[in-house]
C-alpha cells in the first residue's frame, strides 16, 4: 500500500468502527428505540388529521354547507390533537432516559477501560483531555439513542408521507417542489461533511484547554509563587480564542444550512402562489386542495429544517464517537490477563534478569540489569539523579514492562501472570504521595475499605500520624482536601505510609518514603518501618544514606548499570561509588551546618 492511499484506508477503517459501535449502541437499547419509534409513528400520523380536516371543512362544511360535520372533524383533530400531546410526552420520557442510561454505561465504560491503561500512556496524555471523553464526548451520544436519532426518522417519516400524498394531489406542482427539496439535501450532506470535522477538532482544543486549565488550578502555588499568572492568562486566553474560532465556524455553518432552508422553503411558496393558484383557476384544484396542500408542505418542510439541525447534532455525535473509539482502541495493561495463570500466593522472591527498558528508542535507561532480591529482605537502590532508581521499582510495581528480559516473581515470569493477582500483594509510598478528598480515615484505609476503625488507629500510631490526627477538631473525620492540600507534606507522607502498612503487603516499594519528614519524625517512623519491613520483600529508595544502614542489599545504580551491591559495611570498605556518596552527602550536611550560607549540593540530589 502507498503511503497517500494509507492514511485513506486508516480513515476508512475509523469511520467503519464509528459505524459499527453506533449500531452496537442503538442495539442494546433497541427495546426502547422500537417503542419509542412506535410511538414516533402514531405521533406523526395524528399530525396528519389536521390537513385531512382543513379540506373537508373548505369543502364539504363551508362550500356545500354540510354544518352537520363540522362537530365530527372538530372532535377528530381535538382527538389527534390528544393522541400527539401524549404520545409526544411519552416518547421524550421514554427516550430521554434510554438516552442518558446510555450515557452514563458509556461513562462506565470509558472510566474503567481509562483506569487500566498502563502509566506509560498517562505520562503522555492530559488528564484534562481523558476527563472531556469520558463526560463531555460520552455526553453526544443521546442523539444516536435518544430523541435525536427518532427525530431524524421522524422526520424523514413525515416527509414521505406528506410528500407521497402531494403527489396524488398535484403531482406537477409536487415534483417541481422535490427538485429543489432534492438541491437542499444535497447541499446538506456537503454541509455536514464539512460540518463533521469542526465538531472533531472542537473536542480536541476543548479537552487541551481544559487539560492546561486543571493543571494551572493544581499548580496554583507555583504560578502564583513564579508571579506568572499572566502567562497561564494569556496561554488559557489563546485557547478559548482557538476554540471560540472554532465555534464560530460551525455556527457559520449551522447559520448556511438554515439560510439555505428558509430559501428553498420560499421557492415552495412560490410555486405553490403560481403553480397551485393556476391550477385552482383552472378547475384541477379545489380550495380545499390547496389549504391541504400548503398544510402538507408545512409538514414537508419542518422536518426538513428540523433534520438540518438534528444532522448537525448526530454528526457532532459521531465526531465525539471517533474519539471515544481512539482512547478505548488503546489496549490495556491487563488486556491479556484473561489467558493468563492465576498467581500462586505470594512469597516474595523477587529476581530481574536482564533487564533493558528506555522510554525512548534509542535513550536507554536501564542496561542488563539483574537482581536478586529474596522474600522478606530489603533492598536499597542509591545512585546519582537519573540513575534508573525509580524507573527499576516502577517496573517491579509492573508499571511498565521491560523492553527485554524478565521479573520473576517467586520464579513465575510477570508477563505471564495476571497483574491484579500480583498488584494485590503490592504496597507503595511515593515521593509525591496523593491523598484523596476525603476523610484521614478513608484515606488510611483506601486499600481496605472494609478496615475496622482500631486498625486504622493502630497503623496510624505505627506511622506517627495519631497525634496530629488527634488535633484536628474532627480527628479520623478530618477532610483532608483534594490532593491532601490542607494537609502539610509531612503529614501527607506520614498517612500514606499509615495506608501502606495497613494494606499489609507481600512486597512494599518506599521511593523517598520520608523525604518530607523533619529528623525527629523520620527517627520515629524508623523504628515503624523496621517492623513493617519484617518478613516482607521491601525496595527502598532513599536520599538520606543514614535511613538505608540496615537493609540486606545495598545497590548502587548510575547510568542505568549496577556498578556495586552489598550490605553497607561491605560498600564502605570497598571504597566505591557507594562511599563516595556517602561521604559526600556527610560532607555536605556538615557544611551545611557549619556554613549554612554556602552553596553546596550534595552528588546525590535525587
Amino acid at each position: 500500500m502507498s503511503e497517500s492511499s494509507e492514511p485513506v484506508a486508516k480513515a476508512k477503517k475509523k469511520k467503519s468502527g464509528t459505524l459499527q459501535e453506533a449500531k452496537r449502541l442503538m442495539w442494546a437499547h433497541r427495546g426502547k428505540l422500537a417503542f419509542g419509534f412506535l410511538l414516533m409513528v402514531v405521533n406523526r400520523l395524528s399530525g396528519f388529521v389536521l390537513p385531512w380536516a382543513s379540506k373537508y371543512l373548505v369543502d364539504t362544511v363551508l362550500a356545500d354547507g354540510k354544518m352537520d360535520m363540522l362537530l365530527p372533524i372538530a372532535l377528530a383533530v381535538g382527538g389527534a390533537t390528544i393522541v400527539g400531546a401524549i404520545t409526544n410526552f411519552s416518547l421524550s420520557q421514554i427516550i430521554s432516559v434510554t438516552a442518558q442510561a446510555a450515557i452514563m454505561n458509556m461513562r462506565r465504560q470509558v472510566q474503567a477501560h481509562v483506569t487500566r491503561l498502563p502509566i506509560r500512556y498517562f505520562e503522555g496524555t492530559k488528564s484534562g483531555v481523558l476527563i472531556s471523553r469520558i463526560m463531555t464526548d460520552a455526553e453526544g451520544i443521546r442523539n444516536l439513542v435518544g430523541t435525536g436519532i427518532v427525530q431524524l426518522v421522524g422526520g424523514v417519516f413525515t416527509a414521505l408521507i406528506a410528500l407521497s400524498w402531494l403527489f396524488v394531489i398535484n403531482w406537477q406542482l409536487t415534483a417541481a417542489t422535490l427538485a429543489f427539496l432534492s438541491i437542499f439535501g444535497g447541499g446538506m450532506a456537503m454541509a455536514f461533511k464539512r460540518l463533521r470535522p469542526l465538531f472533531r477538532e472542537r473536542g480536541e482544543i476543548n479537552s487541551q484547554v481544559t487539560g492546561r486549565l486543571n493543571e494551572t488550578l493544581n499548580g496554583i502555588r507555583i504560578v502564583k509563587a513564579y508571579g506568572v499568572e499572566g502567562r497561564e492568562q494569556a496561554v488559557f486566553s489563546g485557547g478559548v480564542d482557538e476554540l471560540f474560532q472554532n465555534i464560530r465556524k460551525s455556527i457559520t455553518g449551522v447559520a448556511a444550512i438554515s439560510t439555505f432552508a428558509g430559501i428553498v422553503i420560499g421557492g415552495v411558496g412560490i410555486l405553490m402562489i403560481t403553480v397551485g393558484g393556476n391550477a385552482i383557476a383552472a378547475g384541477s384544484m379545489t380550495m380545499g386542495d390547496f389549504v391541504m396542500y400548503i398544510f402538507l408542505v408545512g409538514l414537508l418542510a419542518a422536518p426538513i429544517v428540523q433534520m438540518a439541525s438534528i444532522g448537525t447534532q448526530v454528526s457532532e455525535a459521531f465526531a465525539g464517537l471517533d474519539r471515544i473509539r481512539e482512547l478505548m482502541d488503546n489496549p490495556t495493561e491487563d488486556a491479556e490477563d484473561e489467558h493468563k495463570s492465576h498467581l500462586p500466593t505470594i512469597k516474595g522472591d523477587i529476581e530481574l534478569s536482564d533487564i533493558h527498558f528506555a522510554y525512548e528508542e534509542d535513550v536507554p535507561v536501564l542496561k542488563g540489569v539483574s537482581l536478586k532480591a529474596p522474600a522478606g529482605t530489603t533492598t536499597a537502590l542509591v545512585g546519582s539523579s537519573g540513575s534508573g532508581k525509580s524507573t527499576l521499582v516502577s517496573l517491579v510495581m509492573a508499571f511498565n514492562r521491560p523492553d527485554q528480559g524478565r521479573i520473576l516473581i517467586d520464579g513465575h515470569d510477570l508477563n505471564e501472570v495476571k497483574l491484579q493477582d500480583y498488584r494485590s500483594s503490592l504496597g507503595v509510598v511515593l515521593q509525591e504521595n496523593f491523598l484523596f478528598d476525603g476523610t484521614v480515615a478513608d484515606n488510611i484505609r483506601f486499600a481496605r475499605p472494609d478496615a475496622l476503625p482500631e486498625d486504622v488507629e493502630r497503623v496510624a500510631r505505627l506511622a506517627h500520624c495519631h497525634q496530629f490526627i488527634m488535633e484536628f477538631p474532627d480527628g479520623y473525620e478530618t477532610v483532608v482536601g483534594e490532593r491532601g492540600v490542607k494537609l502539610s507534606g509531612g503529614q501527607r507522607q506520614r498517612i500514606a505510609i499509615a495506608r501502606a502498612i495497613l494494606a499489609n503487603p507481600r512486597i512494599l516499594v518506599l521511593d523517598e518514603a520520608t523525604s518530607s519528614l523533619d529528623s525527629e519524625s523520620e527517627a520515629l517512623i524508623q523504628a515503624g518501618f523496621a517492623s513493617l519491613r519484617e518478613g516482607r520483600t521491601t525496595f527502598v529508595i532513599a536520599h538520606r544514606l543514614s535511613t538505608i544502614r540496615s537493609a540486606d542489599q545495598i545497590v548502587v545504580l548510575e547510568q542505568g548499570q549496577i556498578i556495586e551491591c552489598g550490605t553497607h559495611a561491605e560498600l564502605m570498605a570497598n571504597k566505591g561509588r557507594y562511599k563516595e556518596l556517602h561521604d559526600q552527602q556527610y560532607s555536605w550536611e556538615e557544611n551545611l551546618f557549619v556554613n549554612p550560607g554556602e552553596d553546596y549540593l550534595p552528588g546525590n540530589s535525587e
